[in-house]
């Protein structure tokens, strides 16, 4: 037999496994999105865990370190962040219906401004059908909130049980590591070692990076829309931070709420435009600055593969799937990289 059937074989079974692993996690979304959330925790925590064992603190201290530190602060949060911000929001979906009517109110006006009486048919028929087309995508957003807000309750059930899987994942790291090792093939081992390295390296590092990245936006972008007295600020730079984990099309969406609200309010281009300069700035900063010194080994992913990954991993796993599908992408790369240097193949 020809030594590359097996390989193409090999290769099948492997896109076979990825394939019905990917409809598994769809099957079952939301235990793997309650994993992921530990996951992603889990990779936040564990360089302070290592640092504390390098300070001589036992593994199991050191959690209990960071358990007690982290429920401080989240004492402090829901104590005095929480309540502000359940008030706000409770603001907003009261309020919101209204906004839609303003936005109404405008677009008739619109209507009646460009559409003279004396204007022709066909012109009057082109409006009418958009204004009610604008009607109905003003009733998707209205609803889309409420069901937004669905899913937020049904997703508090993660954070409940989020710290337990958090907690096993860095108690067993390496007993879990030994077990996976020990069913690596003997000749193959040291490959296959370097390769987990590099890939969680590049998890890891992206990760950490994006989480700092997304919270230096919002406190930015909050900052910024505060000062320019756009409404439910804090909501718009929270919204821009997880925005900004989209590549290239992050920064547009990030600017949709807060233009609508600026709009609204103020009803006058020189807020929009204050409000554009503002998210123009913070972009630049980030993209030039922040990213860049944050992120100490770059992706190199090419721009349309990316789109791409992010659009498909989001459309299977939501908000995780945008999350990770960037360094997924990368750990395939570092994979494809091994096979090109040919790491994978056969000893004699």
């Amino acid at each position: 037999m020809n030594s590359a059937q097996p390989n193409a074989i090999r290769y099948l079974l492997l896109l076979a496994l990825a394939a019905i692993l990917i409809a598994a996690g769809y099957a079952l979304r939301h235990t793997v999105s309650c994993f992921l959330l530990s996951f992603v925790l889990a990779y936040l925590l564990d360089p302070l865990l290592v640092y504390l064992e390098r300070t001589k603190v036992q593994r199991v201290y050191g959690i209990v370190i960071l358990y007690v530190i982290l429920a401080i602060f989240s004492a402090i949060i829901l104590i005095f962040f929480v309540p502000f911000l359940t008030l706000r929001w409770q603001q907003l979906i009261q309020n919101f219906p209204g906004y839609l009517l303003k936005i109404q109110a405008l677009a008739d006006g619109w209507k009646a401004q460009f559409l003279p009486f004396a204007a022709a048919e066909e012109w009057r028929w082109l409006v009418d059908s958009a204004t009610q087309n604008f009607d109905k995508l003003l009733g998707r957003i209205g609803s889309g909130l409420y069901a937004t807000l669905t899913r937020m309750v049904f997703n508090l059930f993660n954070l409940v049980l989020a710290p337990i899987l958090v907690f096993f994942m860095l108690f067993y790291k390496q007993a879990i590591t030994d077990g996976i090792t020990s069913w690596l093939p003997a000749r193959r081992r040291e490959t296959l070692l370097a390769l987990g390295r590099d890939i969680n390296g590049s998890i890891g590092g992206y990760i950490r990076g994006q989480f700092a990245v997304s919270a230096i936006v919002a406190i930015l972008s909050a900052i910024a829309l505060f000062v320019l007295d756009v409404d439910y600020a804090l909501f718009n730079g929270i919204f821009a931070g997880l925005a900004s984990i989209l590549p290239f099309i992050g920064v547009i969406l990030a600017t949709i709420p807060a233009l609508f609200f600026a709009y609204v309010k103020f009803q006058s281009g020189m807020a929009l435009f204050q409000v554009v300069a503002a998210f123009s700035v913070i972009y630049f900063l980030e993209g030039y600055v922040i990213k860049p010194l944050v992120f100490k080994e770059a992706m190199n992913l090419n721009p349309l593969v990316t789109v791409i990954v992010v659009m498909a991993f989001g459309e299977l796993m939501g908000f995780w799937g945008i999350l990770l599908a960037i360094p997924i992408a990368a750990a395939g790369k570092i994979v494809a990289h091994y096979i090109r240097q040919g790491k994978f193949a056969e000893e004699g």
